[in-house]
């Protein structure tokens, strides 16, 4: 009987979302915990980096907007904060982007420009035509030059619209089956058609450019419902656009059946020039051990098909939120509690390498770094990134946050050091131990990662209000700990291929100056 309650108990807090919890023989926990239930602004600061800055692409002026917006909020709530520049890129705007079919009817297609796509000066209206079946390189280099004045499609023509969980819900298992091998077949004869033209997909888009084509028409289907990924372009000249799978097929079948259609497109951004680059740095300053650090992580910057909401706005949210609490409640830290809100980690991690780069008598008296860059959800995992002992201290640490949270969340100790995904690595390869607090999935893979549809409305406040907690609390824990944490490494498991234990990261080098050439 008492098993059952106390499972009703948890189970009623997962669905209400709110956190009847106990009272923690930590005074600073139960402040931690009553701020965040009870003066949370989350939403206010969700509502103001998403969907009033926007995306934040490294190079635009909405990333420098939000850097001077969380310096302003820092300085608001007493905590000193600063930009610090790392590097430099191409200076680069979005303006609208319209695109309508116009032969053989007349459709307002649904689709957008790529990041750093060239401007147009006016609409160009053009026939529709698509890569063809070549036998190799030579047969395509004859065709090629006719793309010139025309539209080319560069994607592969998807045979279903319906993700594979709408398939399994409602088609019969022969229906389901005949629709797997199709497609296996489908993007097996793709692939060997783009091969057979001697480019790659990075490559391609230049050939037809330089060959005259009129734009570059892609469909990166995420597969699910409405959903594209939404990258760069390689084209510096012409548009490359990325269209719905449910108008790039129409455009795909009509051209394949003989229709010819036409498309009229006109992208409108900006070129800025070389803008600096930076990442927003915030501290409060330790009384004990001010020279020893505990960072709180989470990167800055996004691309921009949607307003960058789970990827990473949550991240930072959670991040700052928990400064803001623990500055309220935990003013006098025993030690330096900093965080990093890192520029340009989608493309490759280079505002916290430069971090780790350019502070290297930081990097020894970093007790721990907490980093979070999985989406919305809660956090359910914790891994030792290969320190030996991590067990010990975050195990301890965890003992204070409260259980309905702490109960969700899976550890694997010591486990294997991370070599990319999210900047806690590029810490680790510094032989800091960084820890990422991994997030229940809400289908972010397929819906909200580097997708369209990655938008405030995606946020699940109460998972973040509960990361919020977790952090602040790991936060407070780091900080109390009488102890320095150890850096001792595991024995890392054997590499099947070379026979030997594998090695332990080594730090990479930032881009410092990227779009540029």
């Amino acid at each position: 009987m008492r098993r059952s309650i106390t499972n009703l108990l948890l189970l009623s807090f997962l669905l209400s979302g709110s956190l009847a919890i106990a009272q923690s023989n930590q005074p600073v926990v139960n402040n931690i915990i009553k701020e965040a239930q009870e003066n949370s602004q989350v939403e206010k600061l969700a509502h103001e980096l998403m969907d009033v800055i926007g995306p934040r692409l490294v190079g635009t002026p909405q990333m420098k907007q939000a850097n001077d917006w969380a310096v302003a909020k820092y300085t608001d709530w007493g905590i000193t904060a600063r930009t610090e520049k790392w590097g430099e890129w191409r200076g680069w705007e979005r303006g609208t982007s319209h695109m309508d079919m116009v032969y053989p009817r007349t459709k307002t297609l649904e689709g957008m420009q790529l990041a750093w796509s060239p401007n147009m000066k006016k609409a160009v209206t053009a026939e529709v035509i698509i890569i063809p079946e070549v036998a190799d390189s030579l047969a395509f280099q004859k065709w090629l030059p006719t793309v010139k004045g025309k539209f080319v499609l560069v994607s592969m023509h998807q045979p279903t619209g319906r993700p594979d969980y709408n398939w399994q819900e409602f088609a019969t298992p022969a229906s389901l089956e005949k629709m797997k091998k199709q497609r296996t077949a489908h993007t097996e004869a793709w692939q060997k058609r783009l091969r057979n033209t001697g480019y790659t997909a990075r490559t391609l888009p230049v050939a037809l450019e330089k060959a005259g084509a009129a734009g570059v028409v892609q469909s990166n289907w995420s597969n699910g419902f409405g959903v594209n990924k939404i990258f760069g372009a390689n084209t510096k000249k012409i548009p490359t656009v990325d269209i719905s799978l449910e108008d790039y097929g129409l455009l795909y079948r009509l051209t394949e059946s003989g229709h010819k259609p036409k498309i009229r497109v006109h992208t409108e951004s900006k070129e800025k020039g070389v803008v600096p680059a930076f990442n927003t740095i915030a501290e409060i300053k330790g009384t004990e051990k001010p020279e020893e650090y505990i960072i709180l992580s989470a990167h800055f910057d996004s691309w921009d098909g949607g307003t960058g909401a789970t990827d990473n706005g949550t991240g930072t949210l959670t991040m700052m939120e928990a400064m803001r609490i623990l500055k309220k409640v935990y003013p006098n830290p025993k030690r330096t509690i900093l965080v990093g809100h890192w520029g340009s980690e989608e493309q490759g991690l280079n505002g916290s390498r430069a971090f780790v780069e350019d502070h290297p008598a930081m990097i020894p008296n970093i007790q721990a770094v907490f980093n979070q860059d999985k989406g919305t959800g809660r956090v359910v995992n914790i891994s030792g990134q290969g320190f030996l002992n991590a067990y010990e201290y975050v195990g301890r640490w965890l003992t204070e946050v409260p259980q309905p949270i702490r109960s969700q969340i899976q550890t694997s100790f010591p486990g294997t050091p991370g070599t990319g995904g999210s900047d806690f690595a590029s810490f680790v390869a510094a032989g800091v131990p960084a820890f990422s607090l991994s997030s229940l999935n809400w289908s972010y893979g397929t819906y909200t990662w580097h997708t369209n549809r990655d938008t405030y409305d995606k946020i699940v406040f109460d998972d973040v209000r509960s990361n919020a907690i977790l952090t602040a609390i790991l936060a407070y824990m780091a900080s109390e700990d009488p102890n320095k944490t150890s850096r001792d490494k595991s024995v890392l498991p054997i590499n099947i291929k070379t026979g030997e234990p594998a090695k332990w990261p080594v730090p990479g080098k930032p881009t410092r100056r990227g779009g540029l050439n």
